[in-house]
């Protein structure tokens, strides 16, 4: 097998875990919105953040797996560990929290352009005719979707899900960029016990003691979902996923997670769906499309 044909399979494979994360992720949205009826957003994110790191750690050892990180990395998994797991986490929550969990979703997921942008600054990754083609569709569903919101001002869920939207987007820019070369599973560990260590100080500063107990049945559910898929093993698909394409890539393909989520909150949330939300849909699924089914090309070089 080639060079390039092996780093197709590699890419092939990678665009398979997207799917997988999708709907770790998209369900989770629902959970957290189930888990958030009774818990404020710091004991929810105290709770599913300590559980995902403990199952990640429990998988790494059981597995033989190495959670060894090389010299000088640990001060850029930690800045990763904020922008991408406390950040994003505590102010999803609060997104939800103040505004419908499909608006929420689909101004998080505006991650791409972000991504894109930073990209393109930082690792030199250009945009080829089918991912442009895919970053377009992108910019034009996140538009039709948004701009209802700004009709009658900006809400604070507009705030809250566009600062995670820039921090998951800046995470993983700058993992690239620094040259991070822990393993995945290594790496996403390590960013989700920095990640609730943030979460925990946090929440004694504004909370004090964490609600934990008692809480009722189907929060319990929500709860262990949310850290044993949403958190655990959707972190280390994201970095397995990251660390095998390009990160435009990876991030456009990521956008099923909305389509999934949203969809979901119009099930068991009975969120309407307008016809903006419709069309915005269309054009993000079609956009995701664009990158799972292009076939695998060679990785674009950063700049020196």
């Amino acid at each position: 097998m080639s060079q390039f044909e092996a780093h197709a399979s590699v890419a092939g494979k990678a665009k398979v875990l997207v799917l997988f994360l999708a709907l770790a992720w998209g369900l989770s949205w629902i959970a957290v919105a189930v888990a958030l009826r009774e818990l404020s957003p710091w004991s929810l994110r105290f709770m599913g953040c300590s559980l995902g790191a403990a199952t990640l750690f429990a998988a790494a050892i059981l597995s033989g797996h190495s959670l060894k990180v090389p010299r000088g990395e640990a001060k850029h998994i930690m800045v990763a560990g904020f922008c991408n797991v406390a950040l994003f986490q505590i102010l999803s929550s609060f997104a939800q929290m103040s505004g419908a969990t499909s608006r929420a979703i689909i101004i998080t997921y505006s991650m791409p352009i972000w991504a894109t942008i930073l990209s393109w600054l930082l690792l030199g990754e250009r945009l080829d005719r089918i991912r442009g083609l895919a970053f377009a569709l992108c910019v034009a569903g996140l538009a039709i979707l948004v701009y209802p919101l700004f009709t009658d001002g900006f809400p604070p869920t507009v705030y809250y899900s566009l600062t995670c939207a820039v921090g998951w987007a800046f995470a993983t820019v700058y993992m690239k960029w620094m040259k991070v070369t822990v393993e995945p599973l290594a790496n996403a560990a390590w960013q989700l016990l920095f990640g609730f260590l943030f979460i925990a100080v946090g929440a004694f500063v504004f909370e004090g003691l964490p609600h934990i107990w008692p809480l009722q049945g189907q929060t319990i559910l929500a709860v262990l979902f949310i850290g044993l898929f949403g958190v655990g093993l959707a972190h280390f698909l994201w970095w397995a996923i990251v660390g095998r394409l390009p990160t435009t890539t990876a991030s456009i393909g990521a956008l099923l997670v909305p389509v999934i989520g949203v969809t979901a909150s119009a099930l068991f949330l009975h969120e309407r769906l307008s016809i903006p939300d419709i069309i915005g849909f269309v054009l993000i699924f079609v956009a995701a499309a664009c990158v799972l089914l292009q076939p695998g090309t060679r990785r674009p070089e950063p700049r020196a």
